[in-house]
Formats: C-alpha cells, sequence, structure tokens
C-alpha cells in the first residue's frame, strides 16, 4: 500500500486530467476507514460516452506518465461509467446519466471529502 501522500498525489493528477477533459462535479472521497485496500475515490461526471471516454484515457495517461501503475480499466468500450483503478486511488467516471441512477455520493456519505485543487480558470472563461 502507497502512502496517503501518494495517494493524493496522484487524486490532483487525475483531478486536473478530468478538469482539463471538461469533467464535471469532481468529488474525491476518503474511503480508506471502510475500504483498506484504497484510499481514495475520485467520482467524475461527463455529459456524453464521448466525454466520458476522453476523461477516462486522459486522466489514465497522466497517471501512467507520472509513473503509477493501472491496476486495472472497466467499462470503456460502453463509457457510461469507465472505472480506473490505480490501487489507493480508484476514479469512476461516469456518463450524468449513470452517476444520479448509482449514487455513489449517497453509498459513501459517511466518508469524508478530499480537497481537490485544481488551477483558476483564465480570465474571461
Amino acid at each position: 500500500m502507497q502512502s496517503p501522500q501518494t495517494a493524493n498525489e496522484m487524486l490532483q493528477i487525475a483531478a486536473r486530467a478530468a478538469d482539463a477533459k471538461g469533467g464535471e462535479d469532481l468529488i474525491a472521497l476518503n474511503v480508506s476507514e471502510p475500504l483498506p485496500l484504497v484510499d481514495i475515490f475520485l467520482l467524475v461526471t461527463g455529459n456524453s460516452e464521448r466525454n466520458v471516454a476522453a476523461i477516462a484515457d486522459e486522466i489514465e495517461d497522466q497517471l501512467l506518465e507520472a509513473g503509477h501503475r493501472r491496476v486495472r480499466r472497466e467499462g470503456r468500450a460502453e463509457s457510461r461509467w469507465v472505472l480506473l483503478d490505480f490501487g489507493d486511488l480508484v476514479v469512476h467516471v461516469f456518463h450524468s446519466e449513470e452517476r444520479v441512477y448509482y449514487g455513489l455520493e449517497r453509498l459513501w456519505k459517511d466518508c469524508p471529502v478530499v480537497p481537490i485543487e485544481l488551477p483558476a480558470p483564465a480570465a474571461g472563461e
């Protein structure tokens, strides 16, 4: 298991990648108490299957480039809910309808929120 600091660094890389591809409603949850093998879930919404795929691909590319190993990936073919497992960080990229339907925020509502640091939007955006 990696350190919580490493999991947070992975989270920030993934969040910036998701944001760069138009990911919305980013929420990170510390799930280390109920799930001892995972530290953080990152939940992201895309507005179409193409957008979900682009977000997931960018997150995966950025984390791999930073030297993190992917354990598994699921759902890429359908691109309605893509799960990227990087060990201590698990990223869920949802189509908006799936995010509402599965409601992971409700399921994990007792878990603390982890701050996400995104760059400020440029003037005029």
